[in-house]
């Protein structure tokens, strides 16, 4: 995979990223890396578990902050899987810079690579069901577009970004509003230019949304005989497929495909973003091993 097919979040979200990051490590300055020569060095990057490699962006704003002559040498791209032991970069700038900057630049590619890595199982395990694997809102404070980028890295697709992107009517929305019915008119009329989706709680209330219309159905914590039959009823004469199903809640790698092959059209897993397994790197000055 090329790294151009994953475009990142504008640069001066980077940017933002990689300074809150900086600023909370280093502070007034690095106590330790004044101890240092301020000399030309390399360093290289190691890879220390199999994942799905992401936020090399993040890594480089990382280093290119403190030293904007490191120059990077990469040996993998973005999206590309990646076998432990592998060395994924080689780096070269001053020492004290390296240094200074690993621990945040490390920090940005483990979260990064494992939503990304977590990401490309659940789309291997739907793989061939037209199912598509889509992230919540489930994420780390001040990570957002960060983790939903490294969601696209591992081939999911991305929910609404926050709650100005979407509407999406719950319970709580449903009921201020007197109806579904009624929840999905005032949104019309409010922000007609927004996609509309709707959760809904029982079979009722799917034909209700599928009547009144909007973007997508949310069927959340359906059983499979209830989740199977709002599929028929969904892909059935008047509505004929024409609204996408979503499930979410209670998902995992163990139901995900059973889930995907009951028909839906999306599986949102909060997971993806939230119960992160972060990946092991270390950056290493030197040279790395021979061989």
């Amino acid at each position: 995979m090329s790294a151009g097919r994953f475009a990142p979040p504008p640069a001066e979200v980077v940017a933002a990223d990689v300074a809150a990051a900086l600023a909370e490590d280093i502070g007034s300055g690095d106590a330790t890396a004044g101890l240092l020569e301020d000399a030309p060095d390399s360093a290289y990057l190691l890879c220390k578990e199999d994942c799905v490699l992401a936020g090399r962006a993040w890594f480089e704003a990382c280093h290119r902050a403190l030293d904007p002559g490191v120059r990077f040498d990469w040996c993998c791209e973005e999206g590309d899987h990646v076998a432990r032991g592998s060395v994924i970069a080689i780096l070269q700038g001053r020492n004290r810079a390296l240094v200074s900057a690993e621990r945040a630049s490390l920090n940005f590619l483990q979260t990064l690579s494992g939503t990304a890595t977590a990401t490309a199982r659940y789309v291997a395990a739907v793989r061939g069901t037209g199912a598509t694997i889509l992230d919540t809102r489930k994420t780390i404070p001040g990570l957002r577009q960060a983790q939903k980028y490294a969601v696209r890295v591992g081939g999911g697709s991305n929910h609404r970004i926050g709650l100005f992107d979407a509407v999406m009517l719950k319970e709580n929305h449903i009921r201020a509003a007197g109806s579904l019915t009624a929840a999905v008119e005032r949104a019309r009329a409010l922000h007609p230019r927004l996609p509309l989706i709707v959760e809904v709680e029982t079979l009722a209330q799917l034909r209700e949304a599928l009547d009144a219309g909007c973007t997508r159905i949310l069927i959340d914590d359906f059983d499979p005989d209830t989740r199977r039959e709002a599929v028929r009823i969904a892909r059935s004469a008047p509505h004929d497929g024409r609204i996408p199903l979503e499930v979410s809640g209670g998902v995992d790698l163990a139901s995900v495909r059973g889930i995907a092959e009951d028909g839906v059209d999306c599986i949102s897993i909060g997971g993806l973003t939230k119960h992160l397994h972060a990946i092991d790197f270390s950056l290493k000055l030197g040279p790395p091993p021979a061989a």
